[in-house]
């Protein structure tokens, strides 16, 4: 049994088609087809029902899946501990990350490690959801925000917090709001980053975590949308504190209520499986360390 048809099974699987599993893999419908056919073939079942739309994995098709993963797993396991013992990382690394955060800084980074470990292969995925790593087939997930599932294996990468701030011609029209409570009068724009709370801001200040709803004429799920809103004049924003670095070092945006925050750490997050894998490893500790101090660090300074 070839593992290359196992990983087709289970890219079909994945794509619920042959021709979104052919776009991903980089071939035909017809040879997907085939590879799969050739494997029904061998193991004696149906793996999937045919329809002109789609195909739906059989009751077999679903035990042949989990076998496959397995598999897949052990050969992967394999190939990274004498990869680990040759101490030269080298393979596929599927990451996923934010919009704003894998445009300027992850991706960037990512073609410095290259640089320095040719044999490494990178797939970087920009995504406004949280993914699923091992069902969607991810080593790693670097995300914004408190980790919230106890089955990865989170590392803080950066110490970081979103802050509010707004134009200087929006404060000089409504004026400074003095409480958290006060936000909910104000226009606040709303920004959804990945799985965060839409509308509700939670925010850490001298009397502990203090909740507000907010509304506004304006909302986006990317942060530049939100950040170019409140720049205009639109009103005031909670973001990450580098993603409004540079207006707040050049005037373009002020502090709103400087004595509050909310958390937003940015986290490596892997599966118990990829957790031990030279390449995973390598990734995370470059990534950590550029993110901090390199040449596409994150500016985490106005934070104060």
């Amino acid at each position: 049994m070839d593992l290359k048809d196992l990983e087709v099974f289970c890219e079909v699987a994945r794509r619920s088609g042959f021709a979104a599993a052919s776009l991903e893999i980089g071939t035909t419908p017809a040879h997907i087809s085939k590879r799969i056919a050739i494997l029904e073939s061998q193991l004696g079942v149906r793996l999937f029902h045919r329809t002109t739309r789609r195909v739906v994995i059989t009751e077999d098709g679903e035990r042949a899946y989990q076998w496959a993963q397995r598999i897949l797993n052990d050969a992967d396991a394999m190939s990274e501990a004498f990869s680990s013992a040759k101490k030269e990382p080298s393979g596929q690394l599927r990451i996923a990350t934010s919009q704003r955060l894998g445009r300027e800084h992850v991706a960037p980074i990512l073609s410095l490690l290259g640089r320095r470990h040719p044999r490494l292969e990178v797939w970087l995925e920009l995504l406004d959801r949280r993914v699923d790593l091992i069902t969607e087939n991810f080593d790693l997930d670097i995300r914004v925000g408190d980790p919230t599932q106890p089955h990865l294996i989170a590392q803080r990468m950066v110490e970081s917090r979103r802050i509010l701030c707004a134009s200087p011609e929006y404060l000089a029209q409504r004026g400074h709001p003095r409480s958290v409570a006060e936000l909910a009068e104000h226009e606040c724009l709303l920004y959804r980053e990945r799985d965060q709370p839409f509308g509700i801001w939670r925010l850490i200040g001298p009397k502990g975590i203090e909740s507000v709803k907010v509304t506004s004429r304006f909302s986006s799920n990317h942060s530049d949308v939100v950040k170019g809103w409140s720049l205009d004049g639109k009103g005031i924003c909670l973001l990450s504190v580098w993603d409004v670095a540079q207006p707040l070092l050049d005037g373009r945006a002020v502090r709103v209520l400087p004595s509050h925050h909310e958390s937003a750490d940015i986290w490596a997050m892997t599966s118990t499986r990829s957790a031990g894998s030279a390449k995973v490893r390598v990734c995370v500790e470059f990534l950590k360390e550029q993110l901090v101090s390199g040449p596409h660090a994150l500016n985490t300074a106005a934070a104060g």
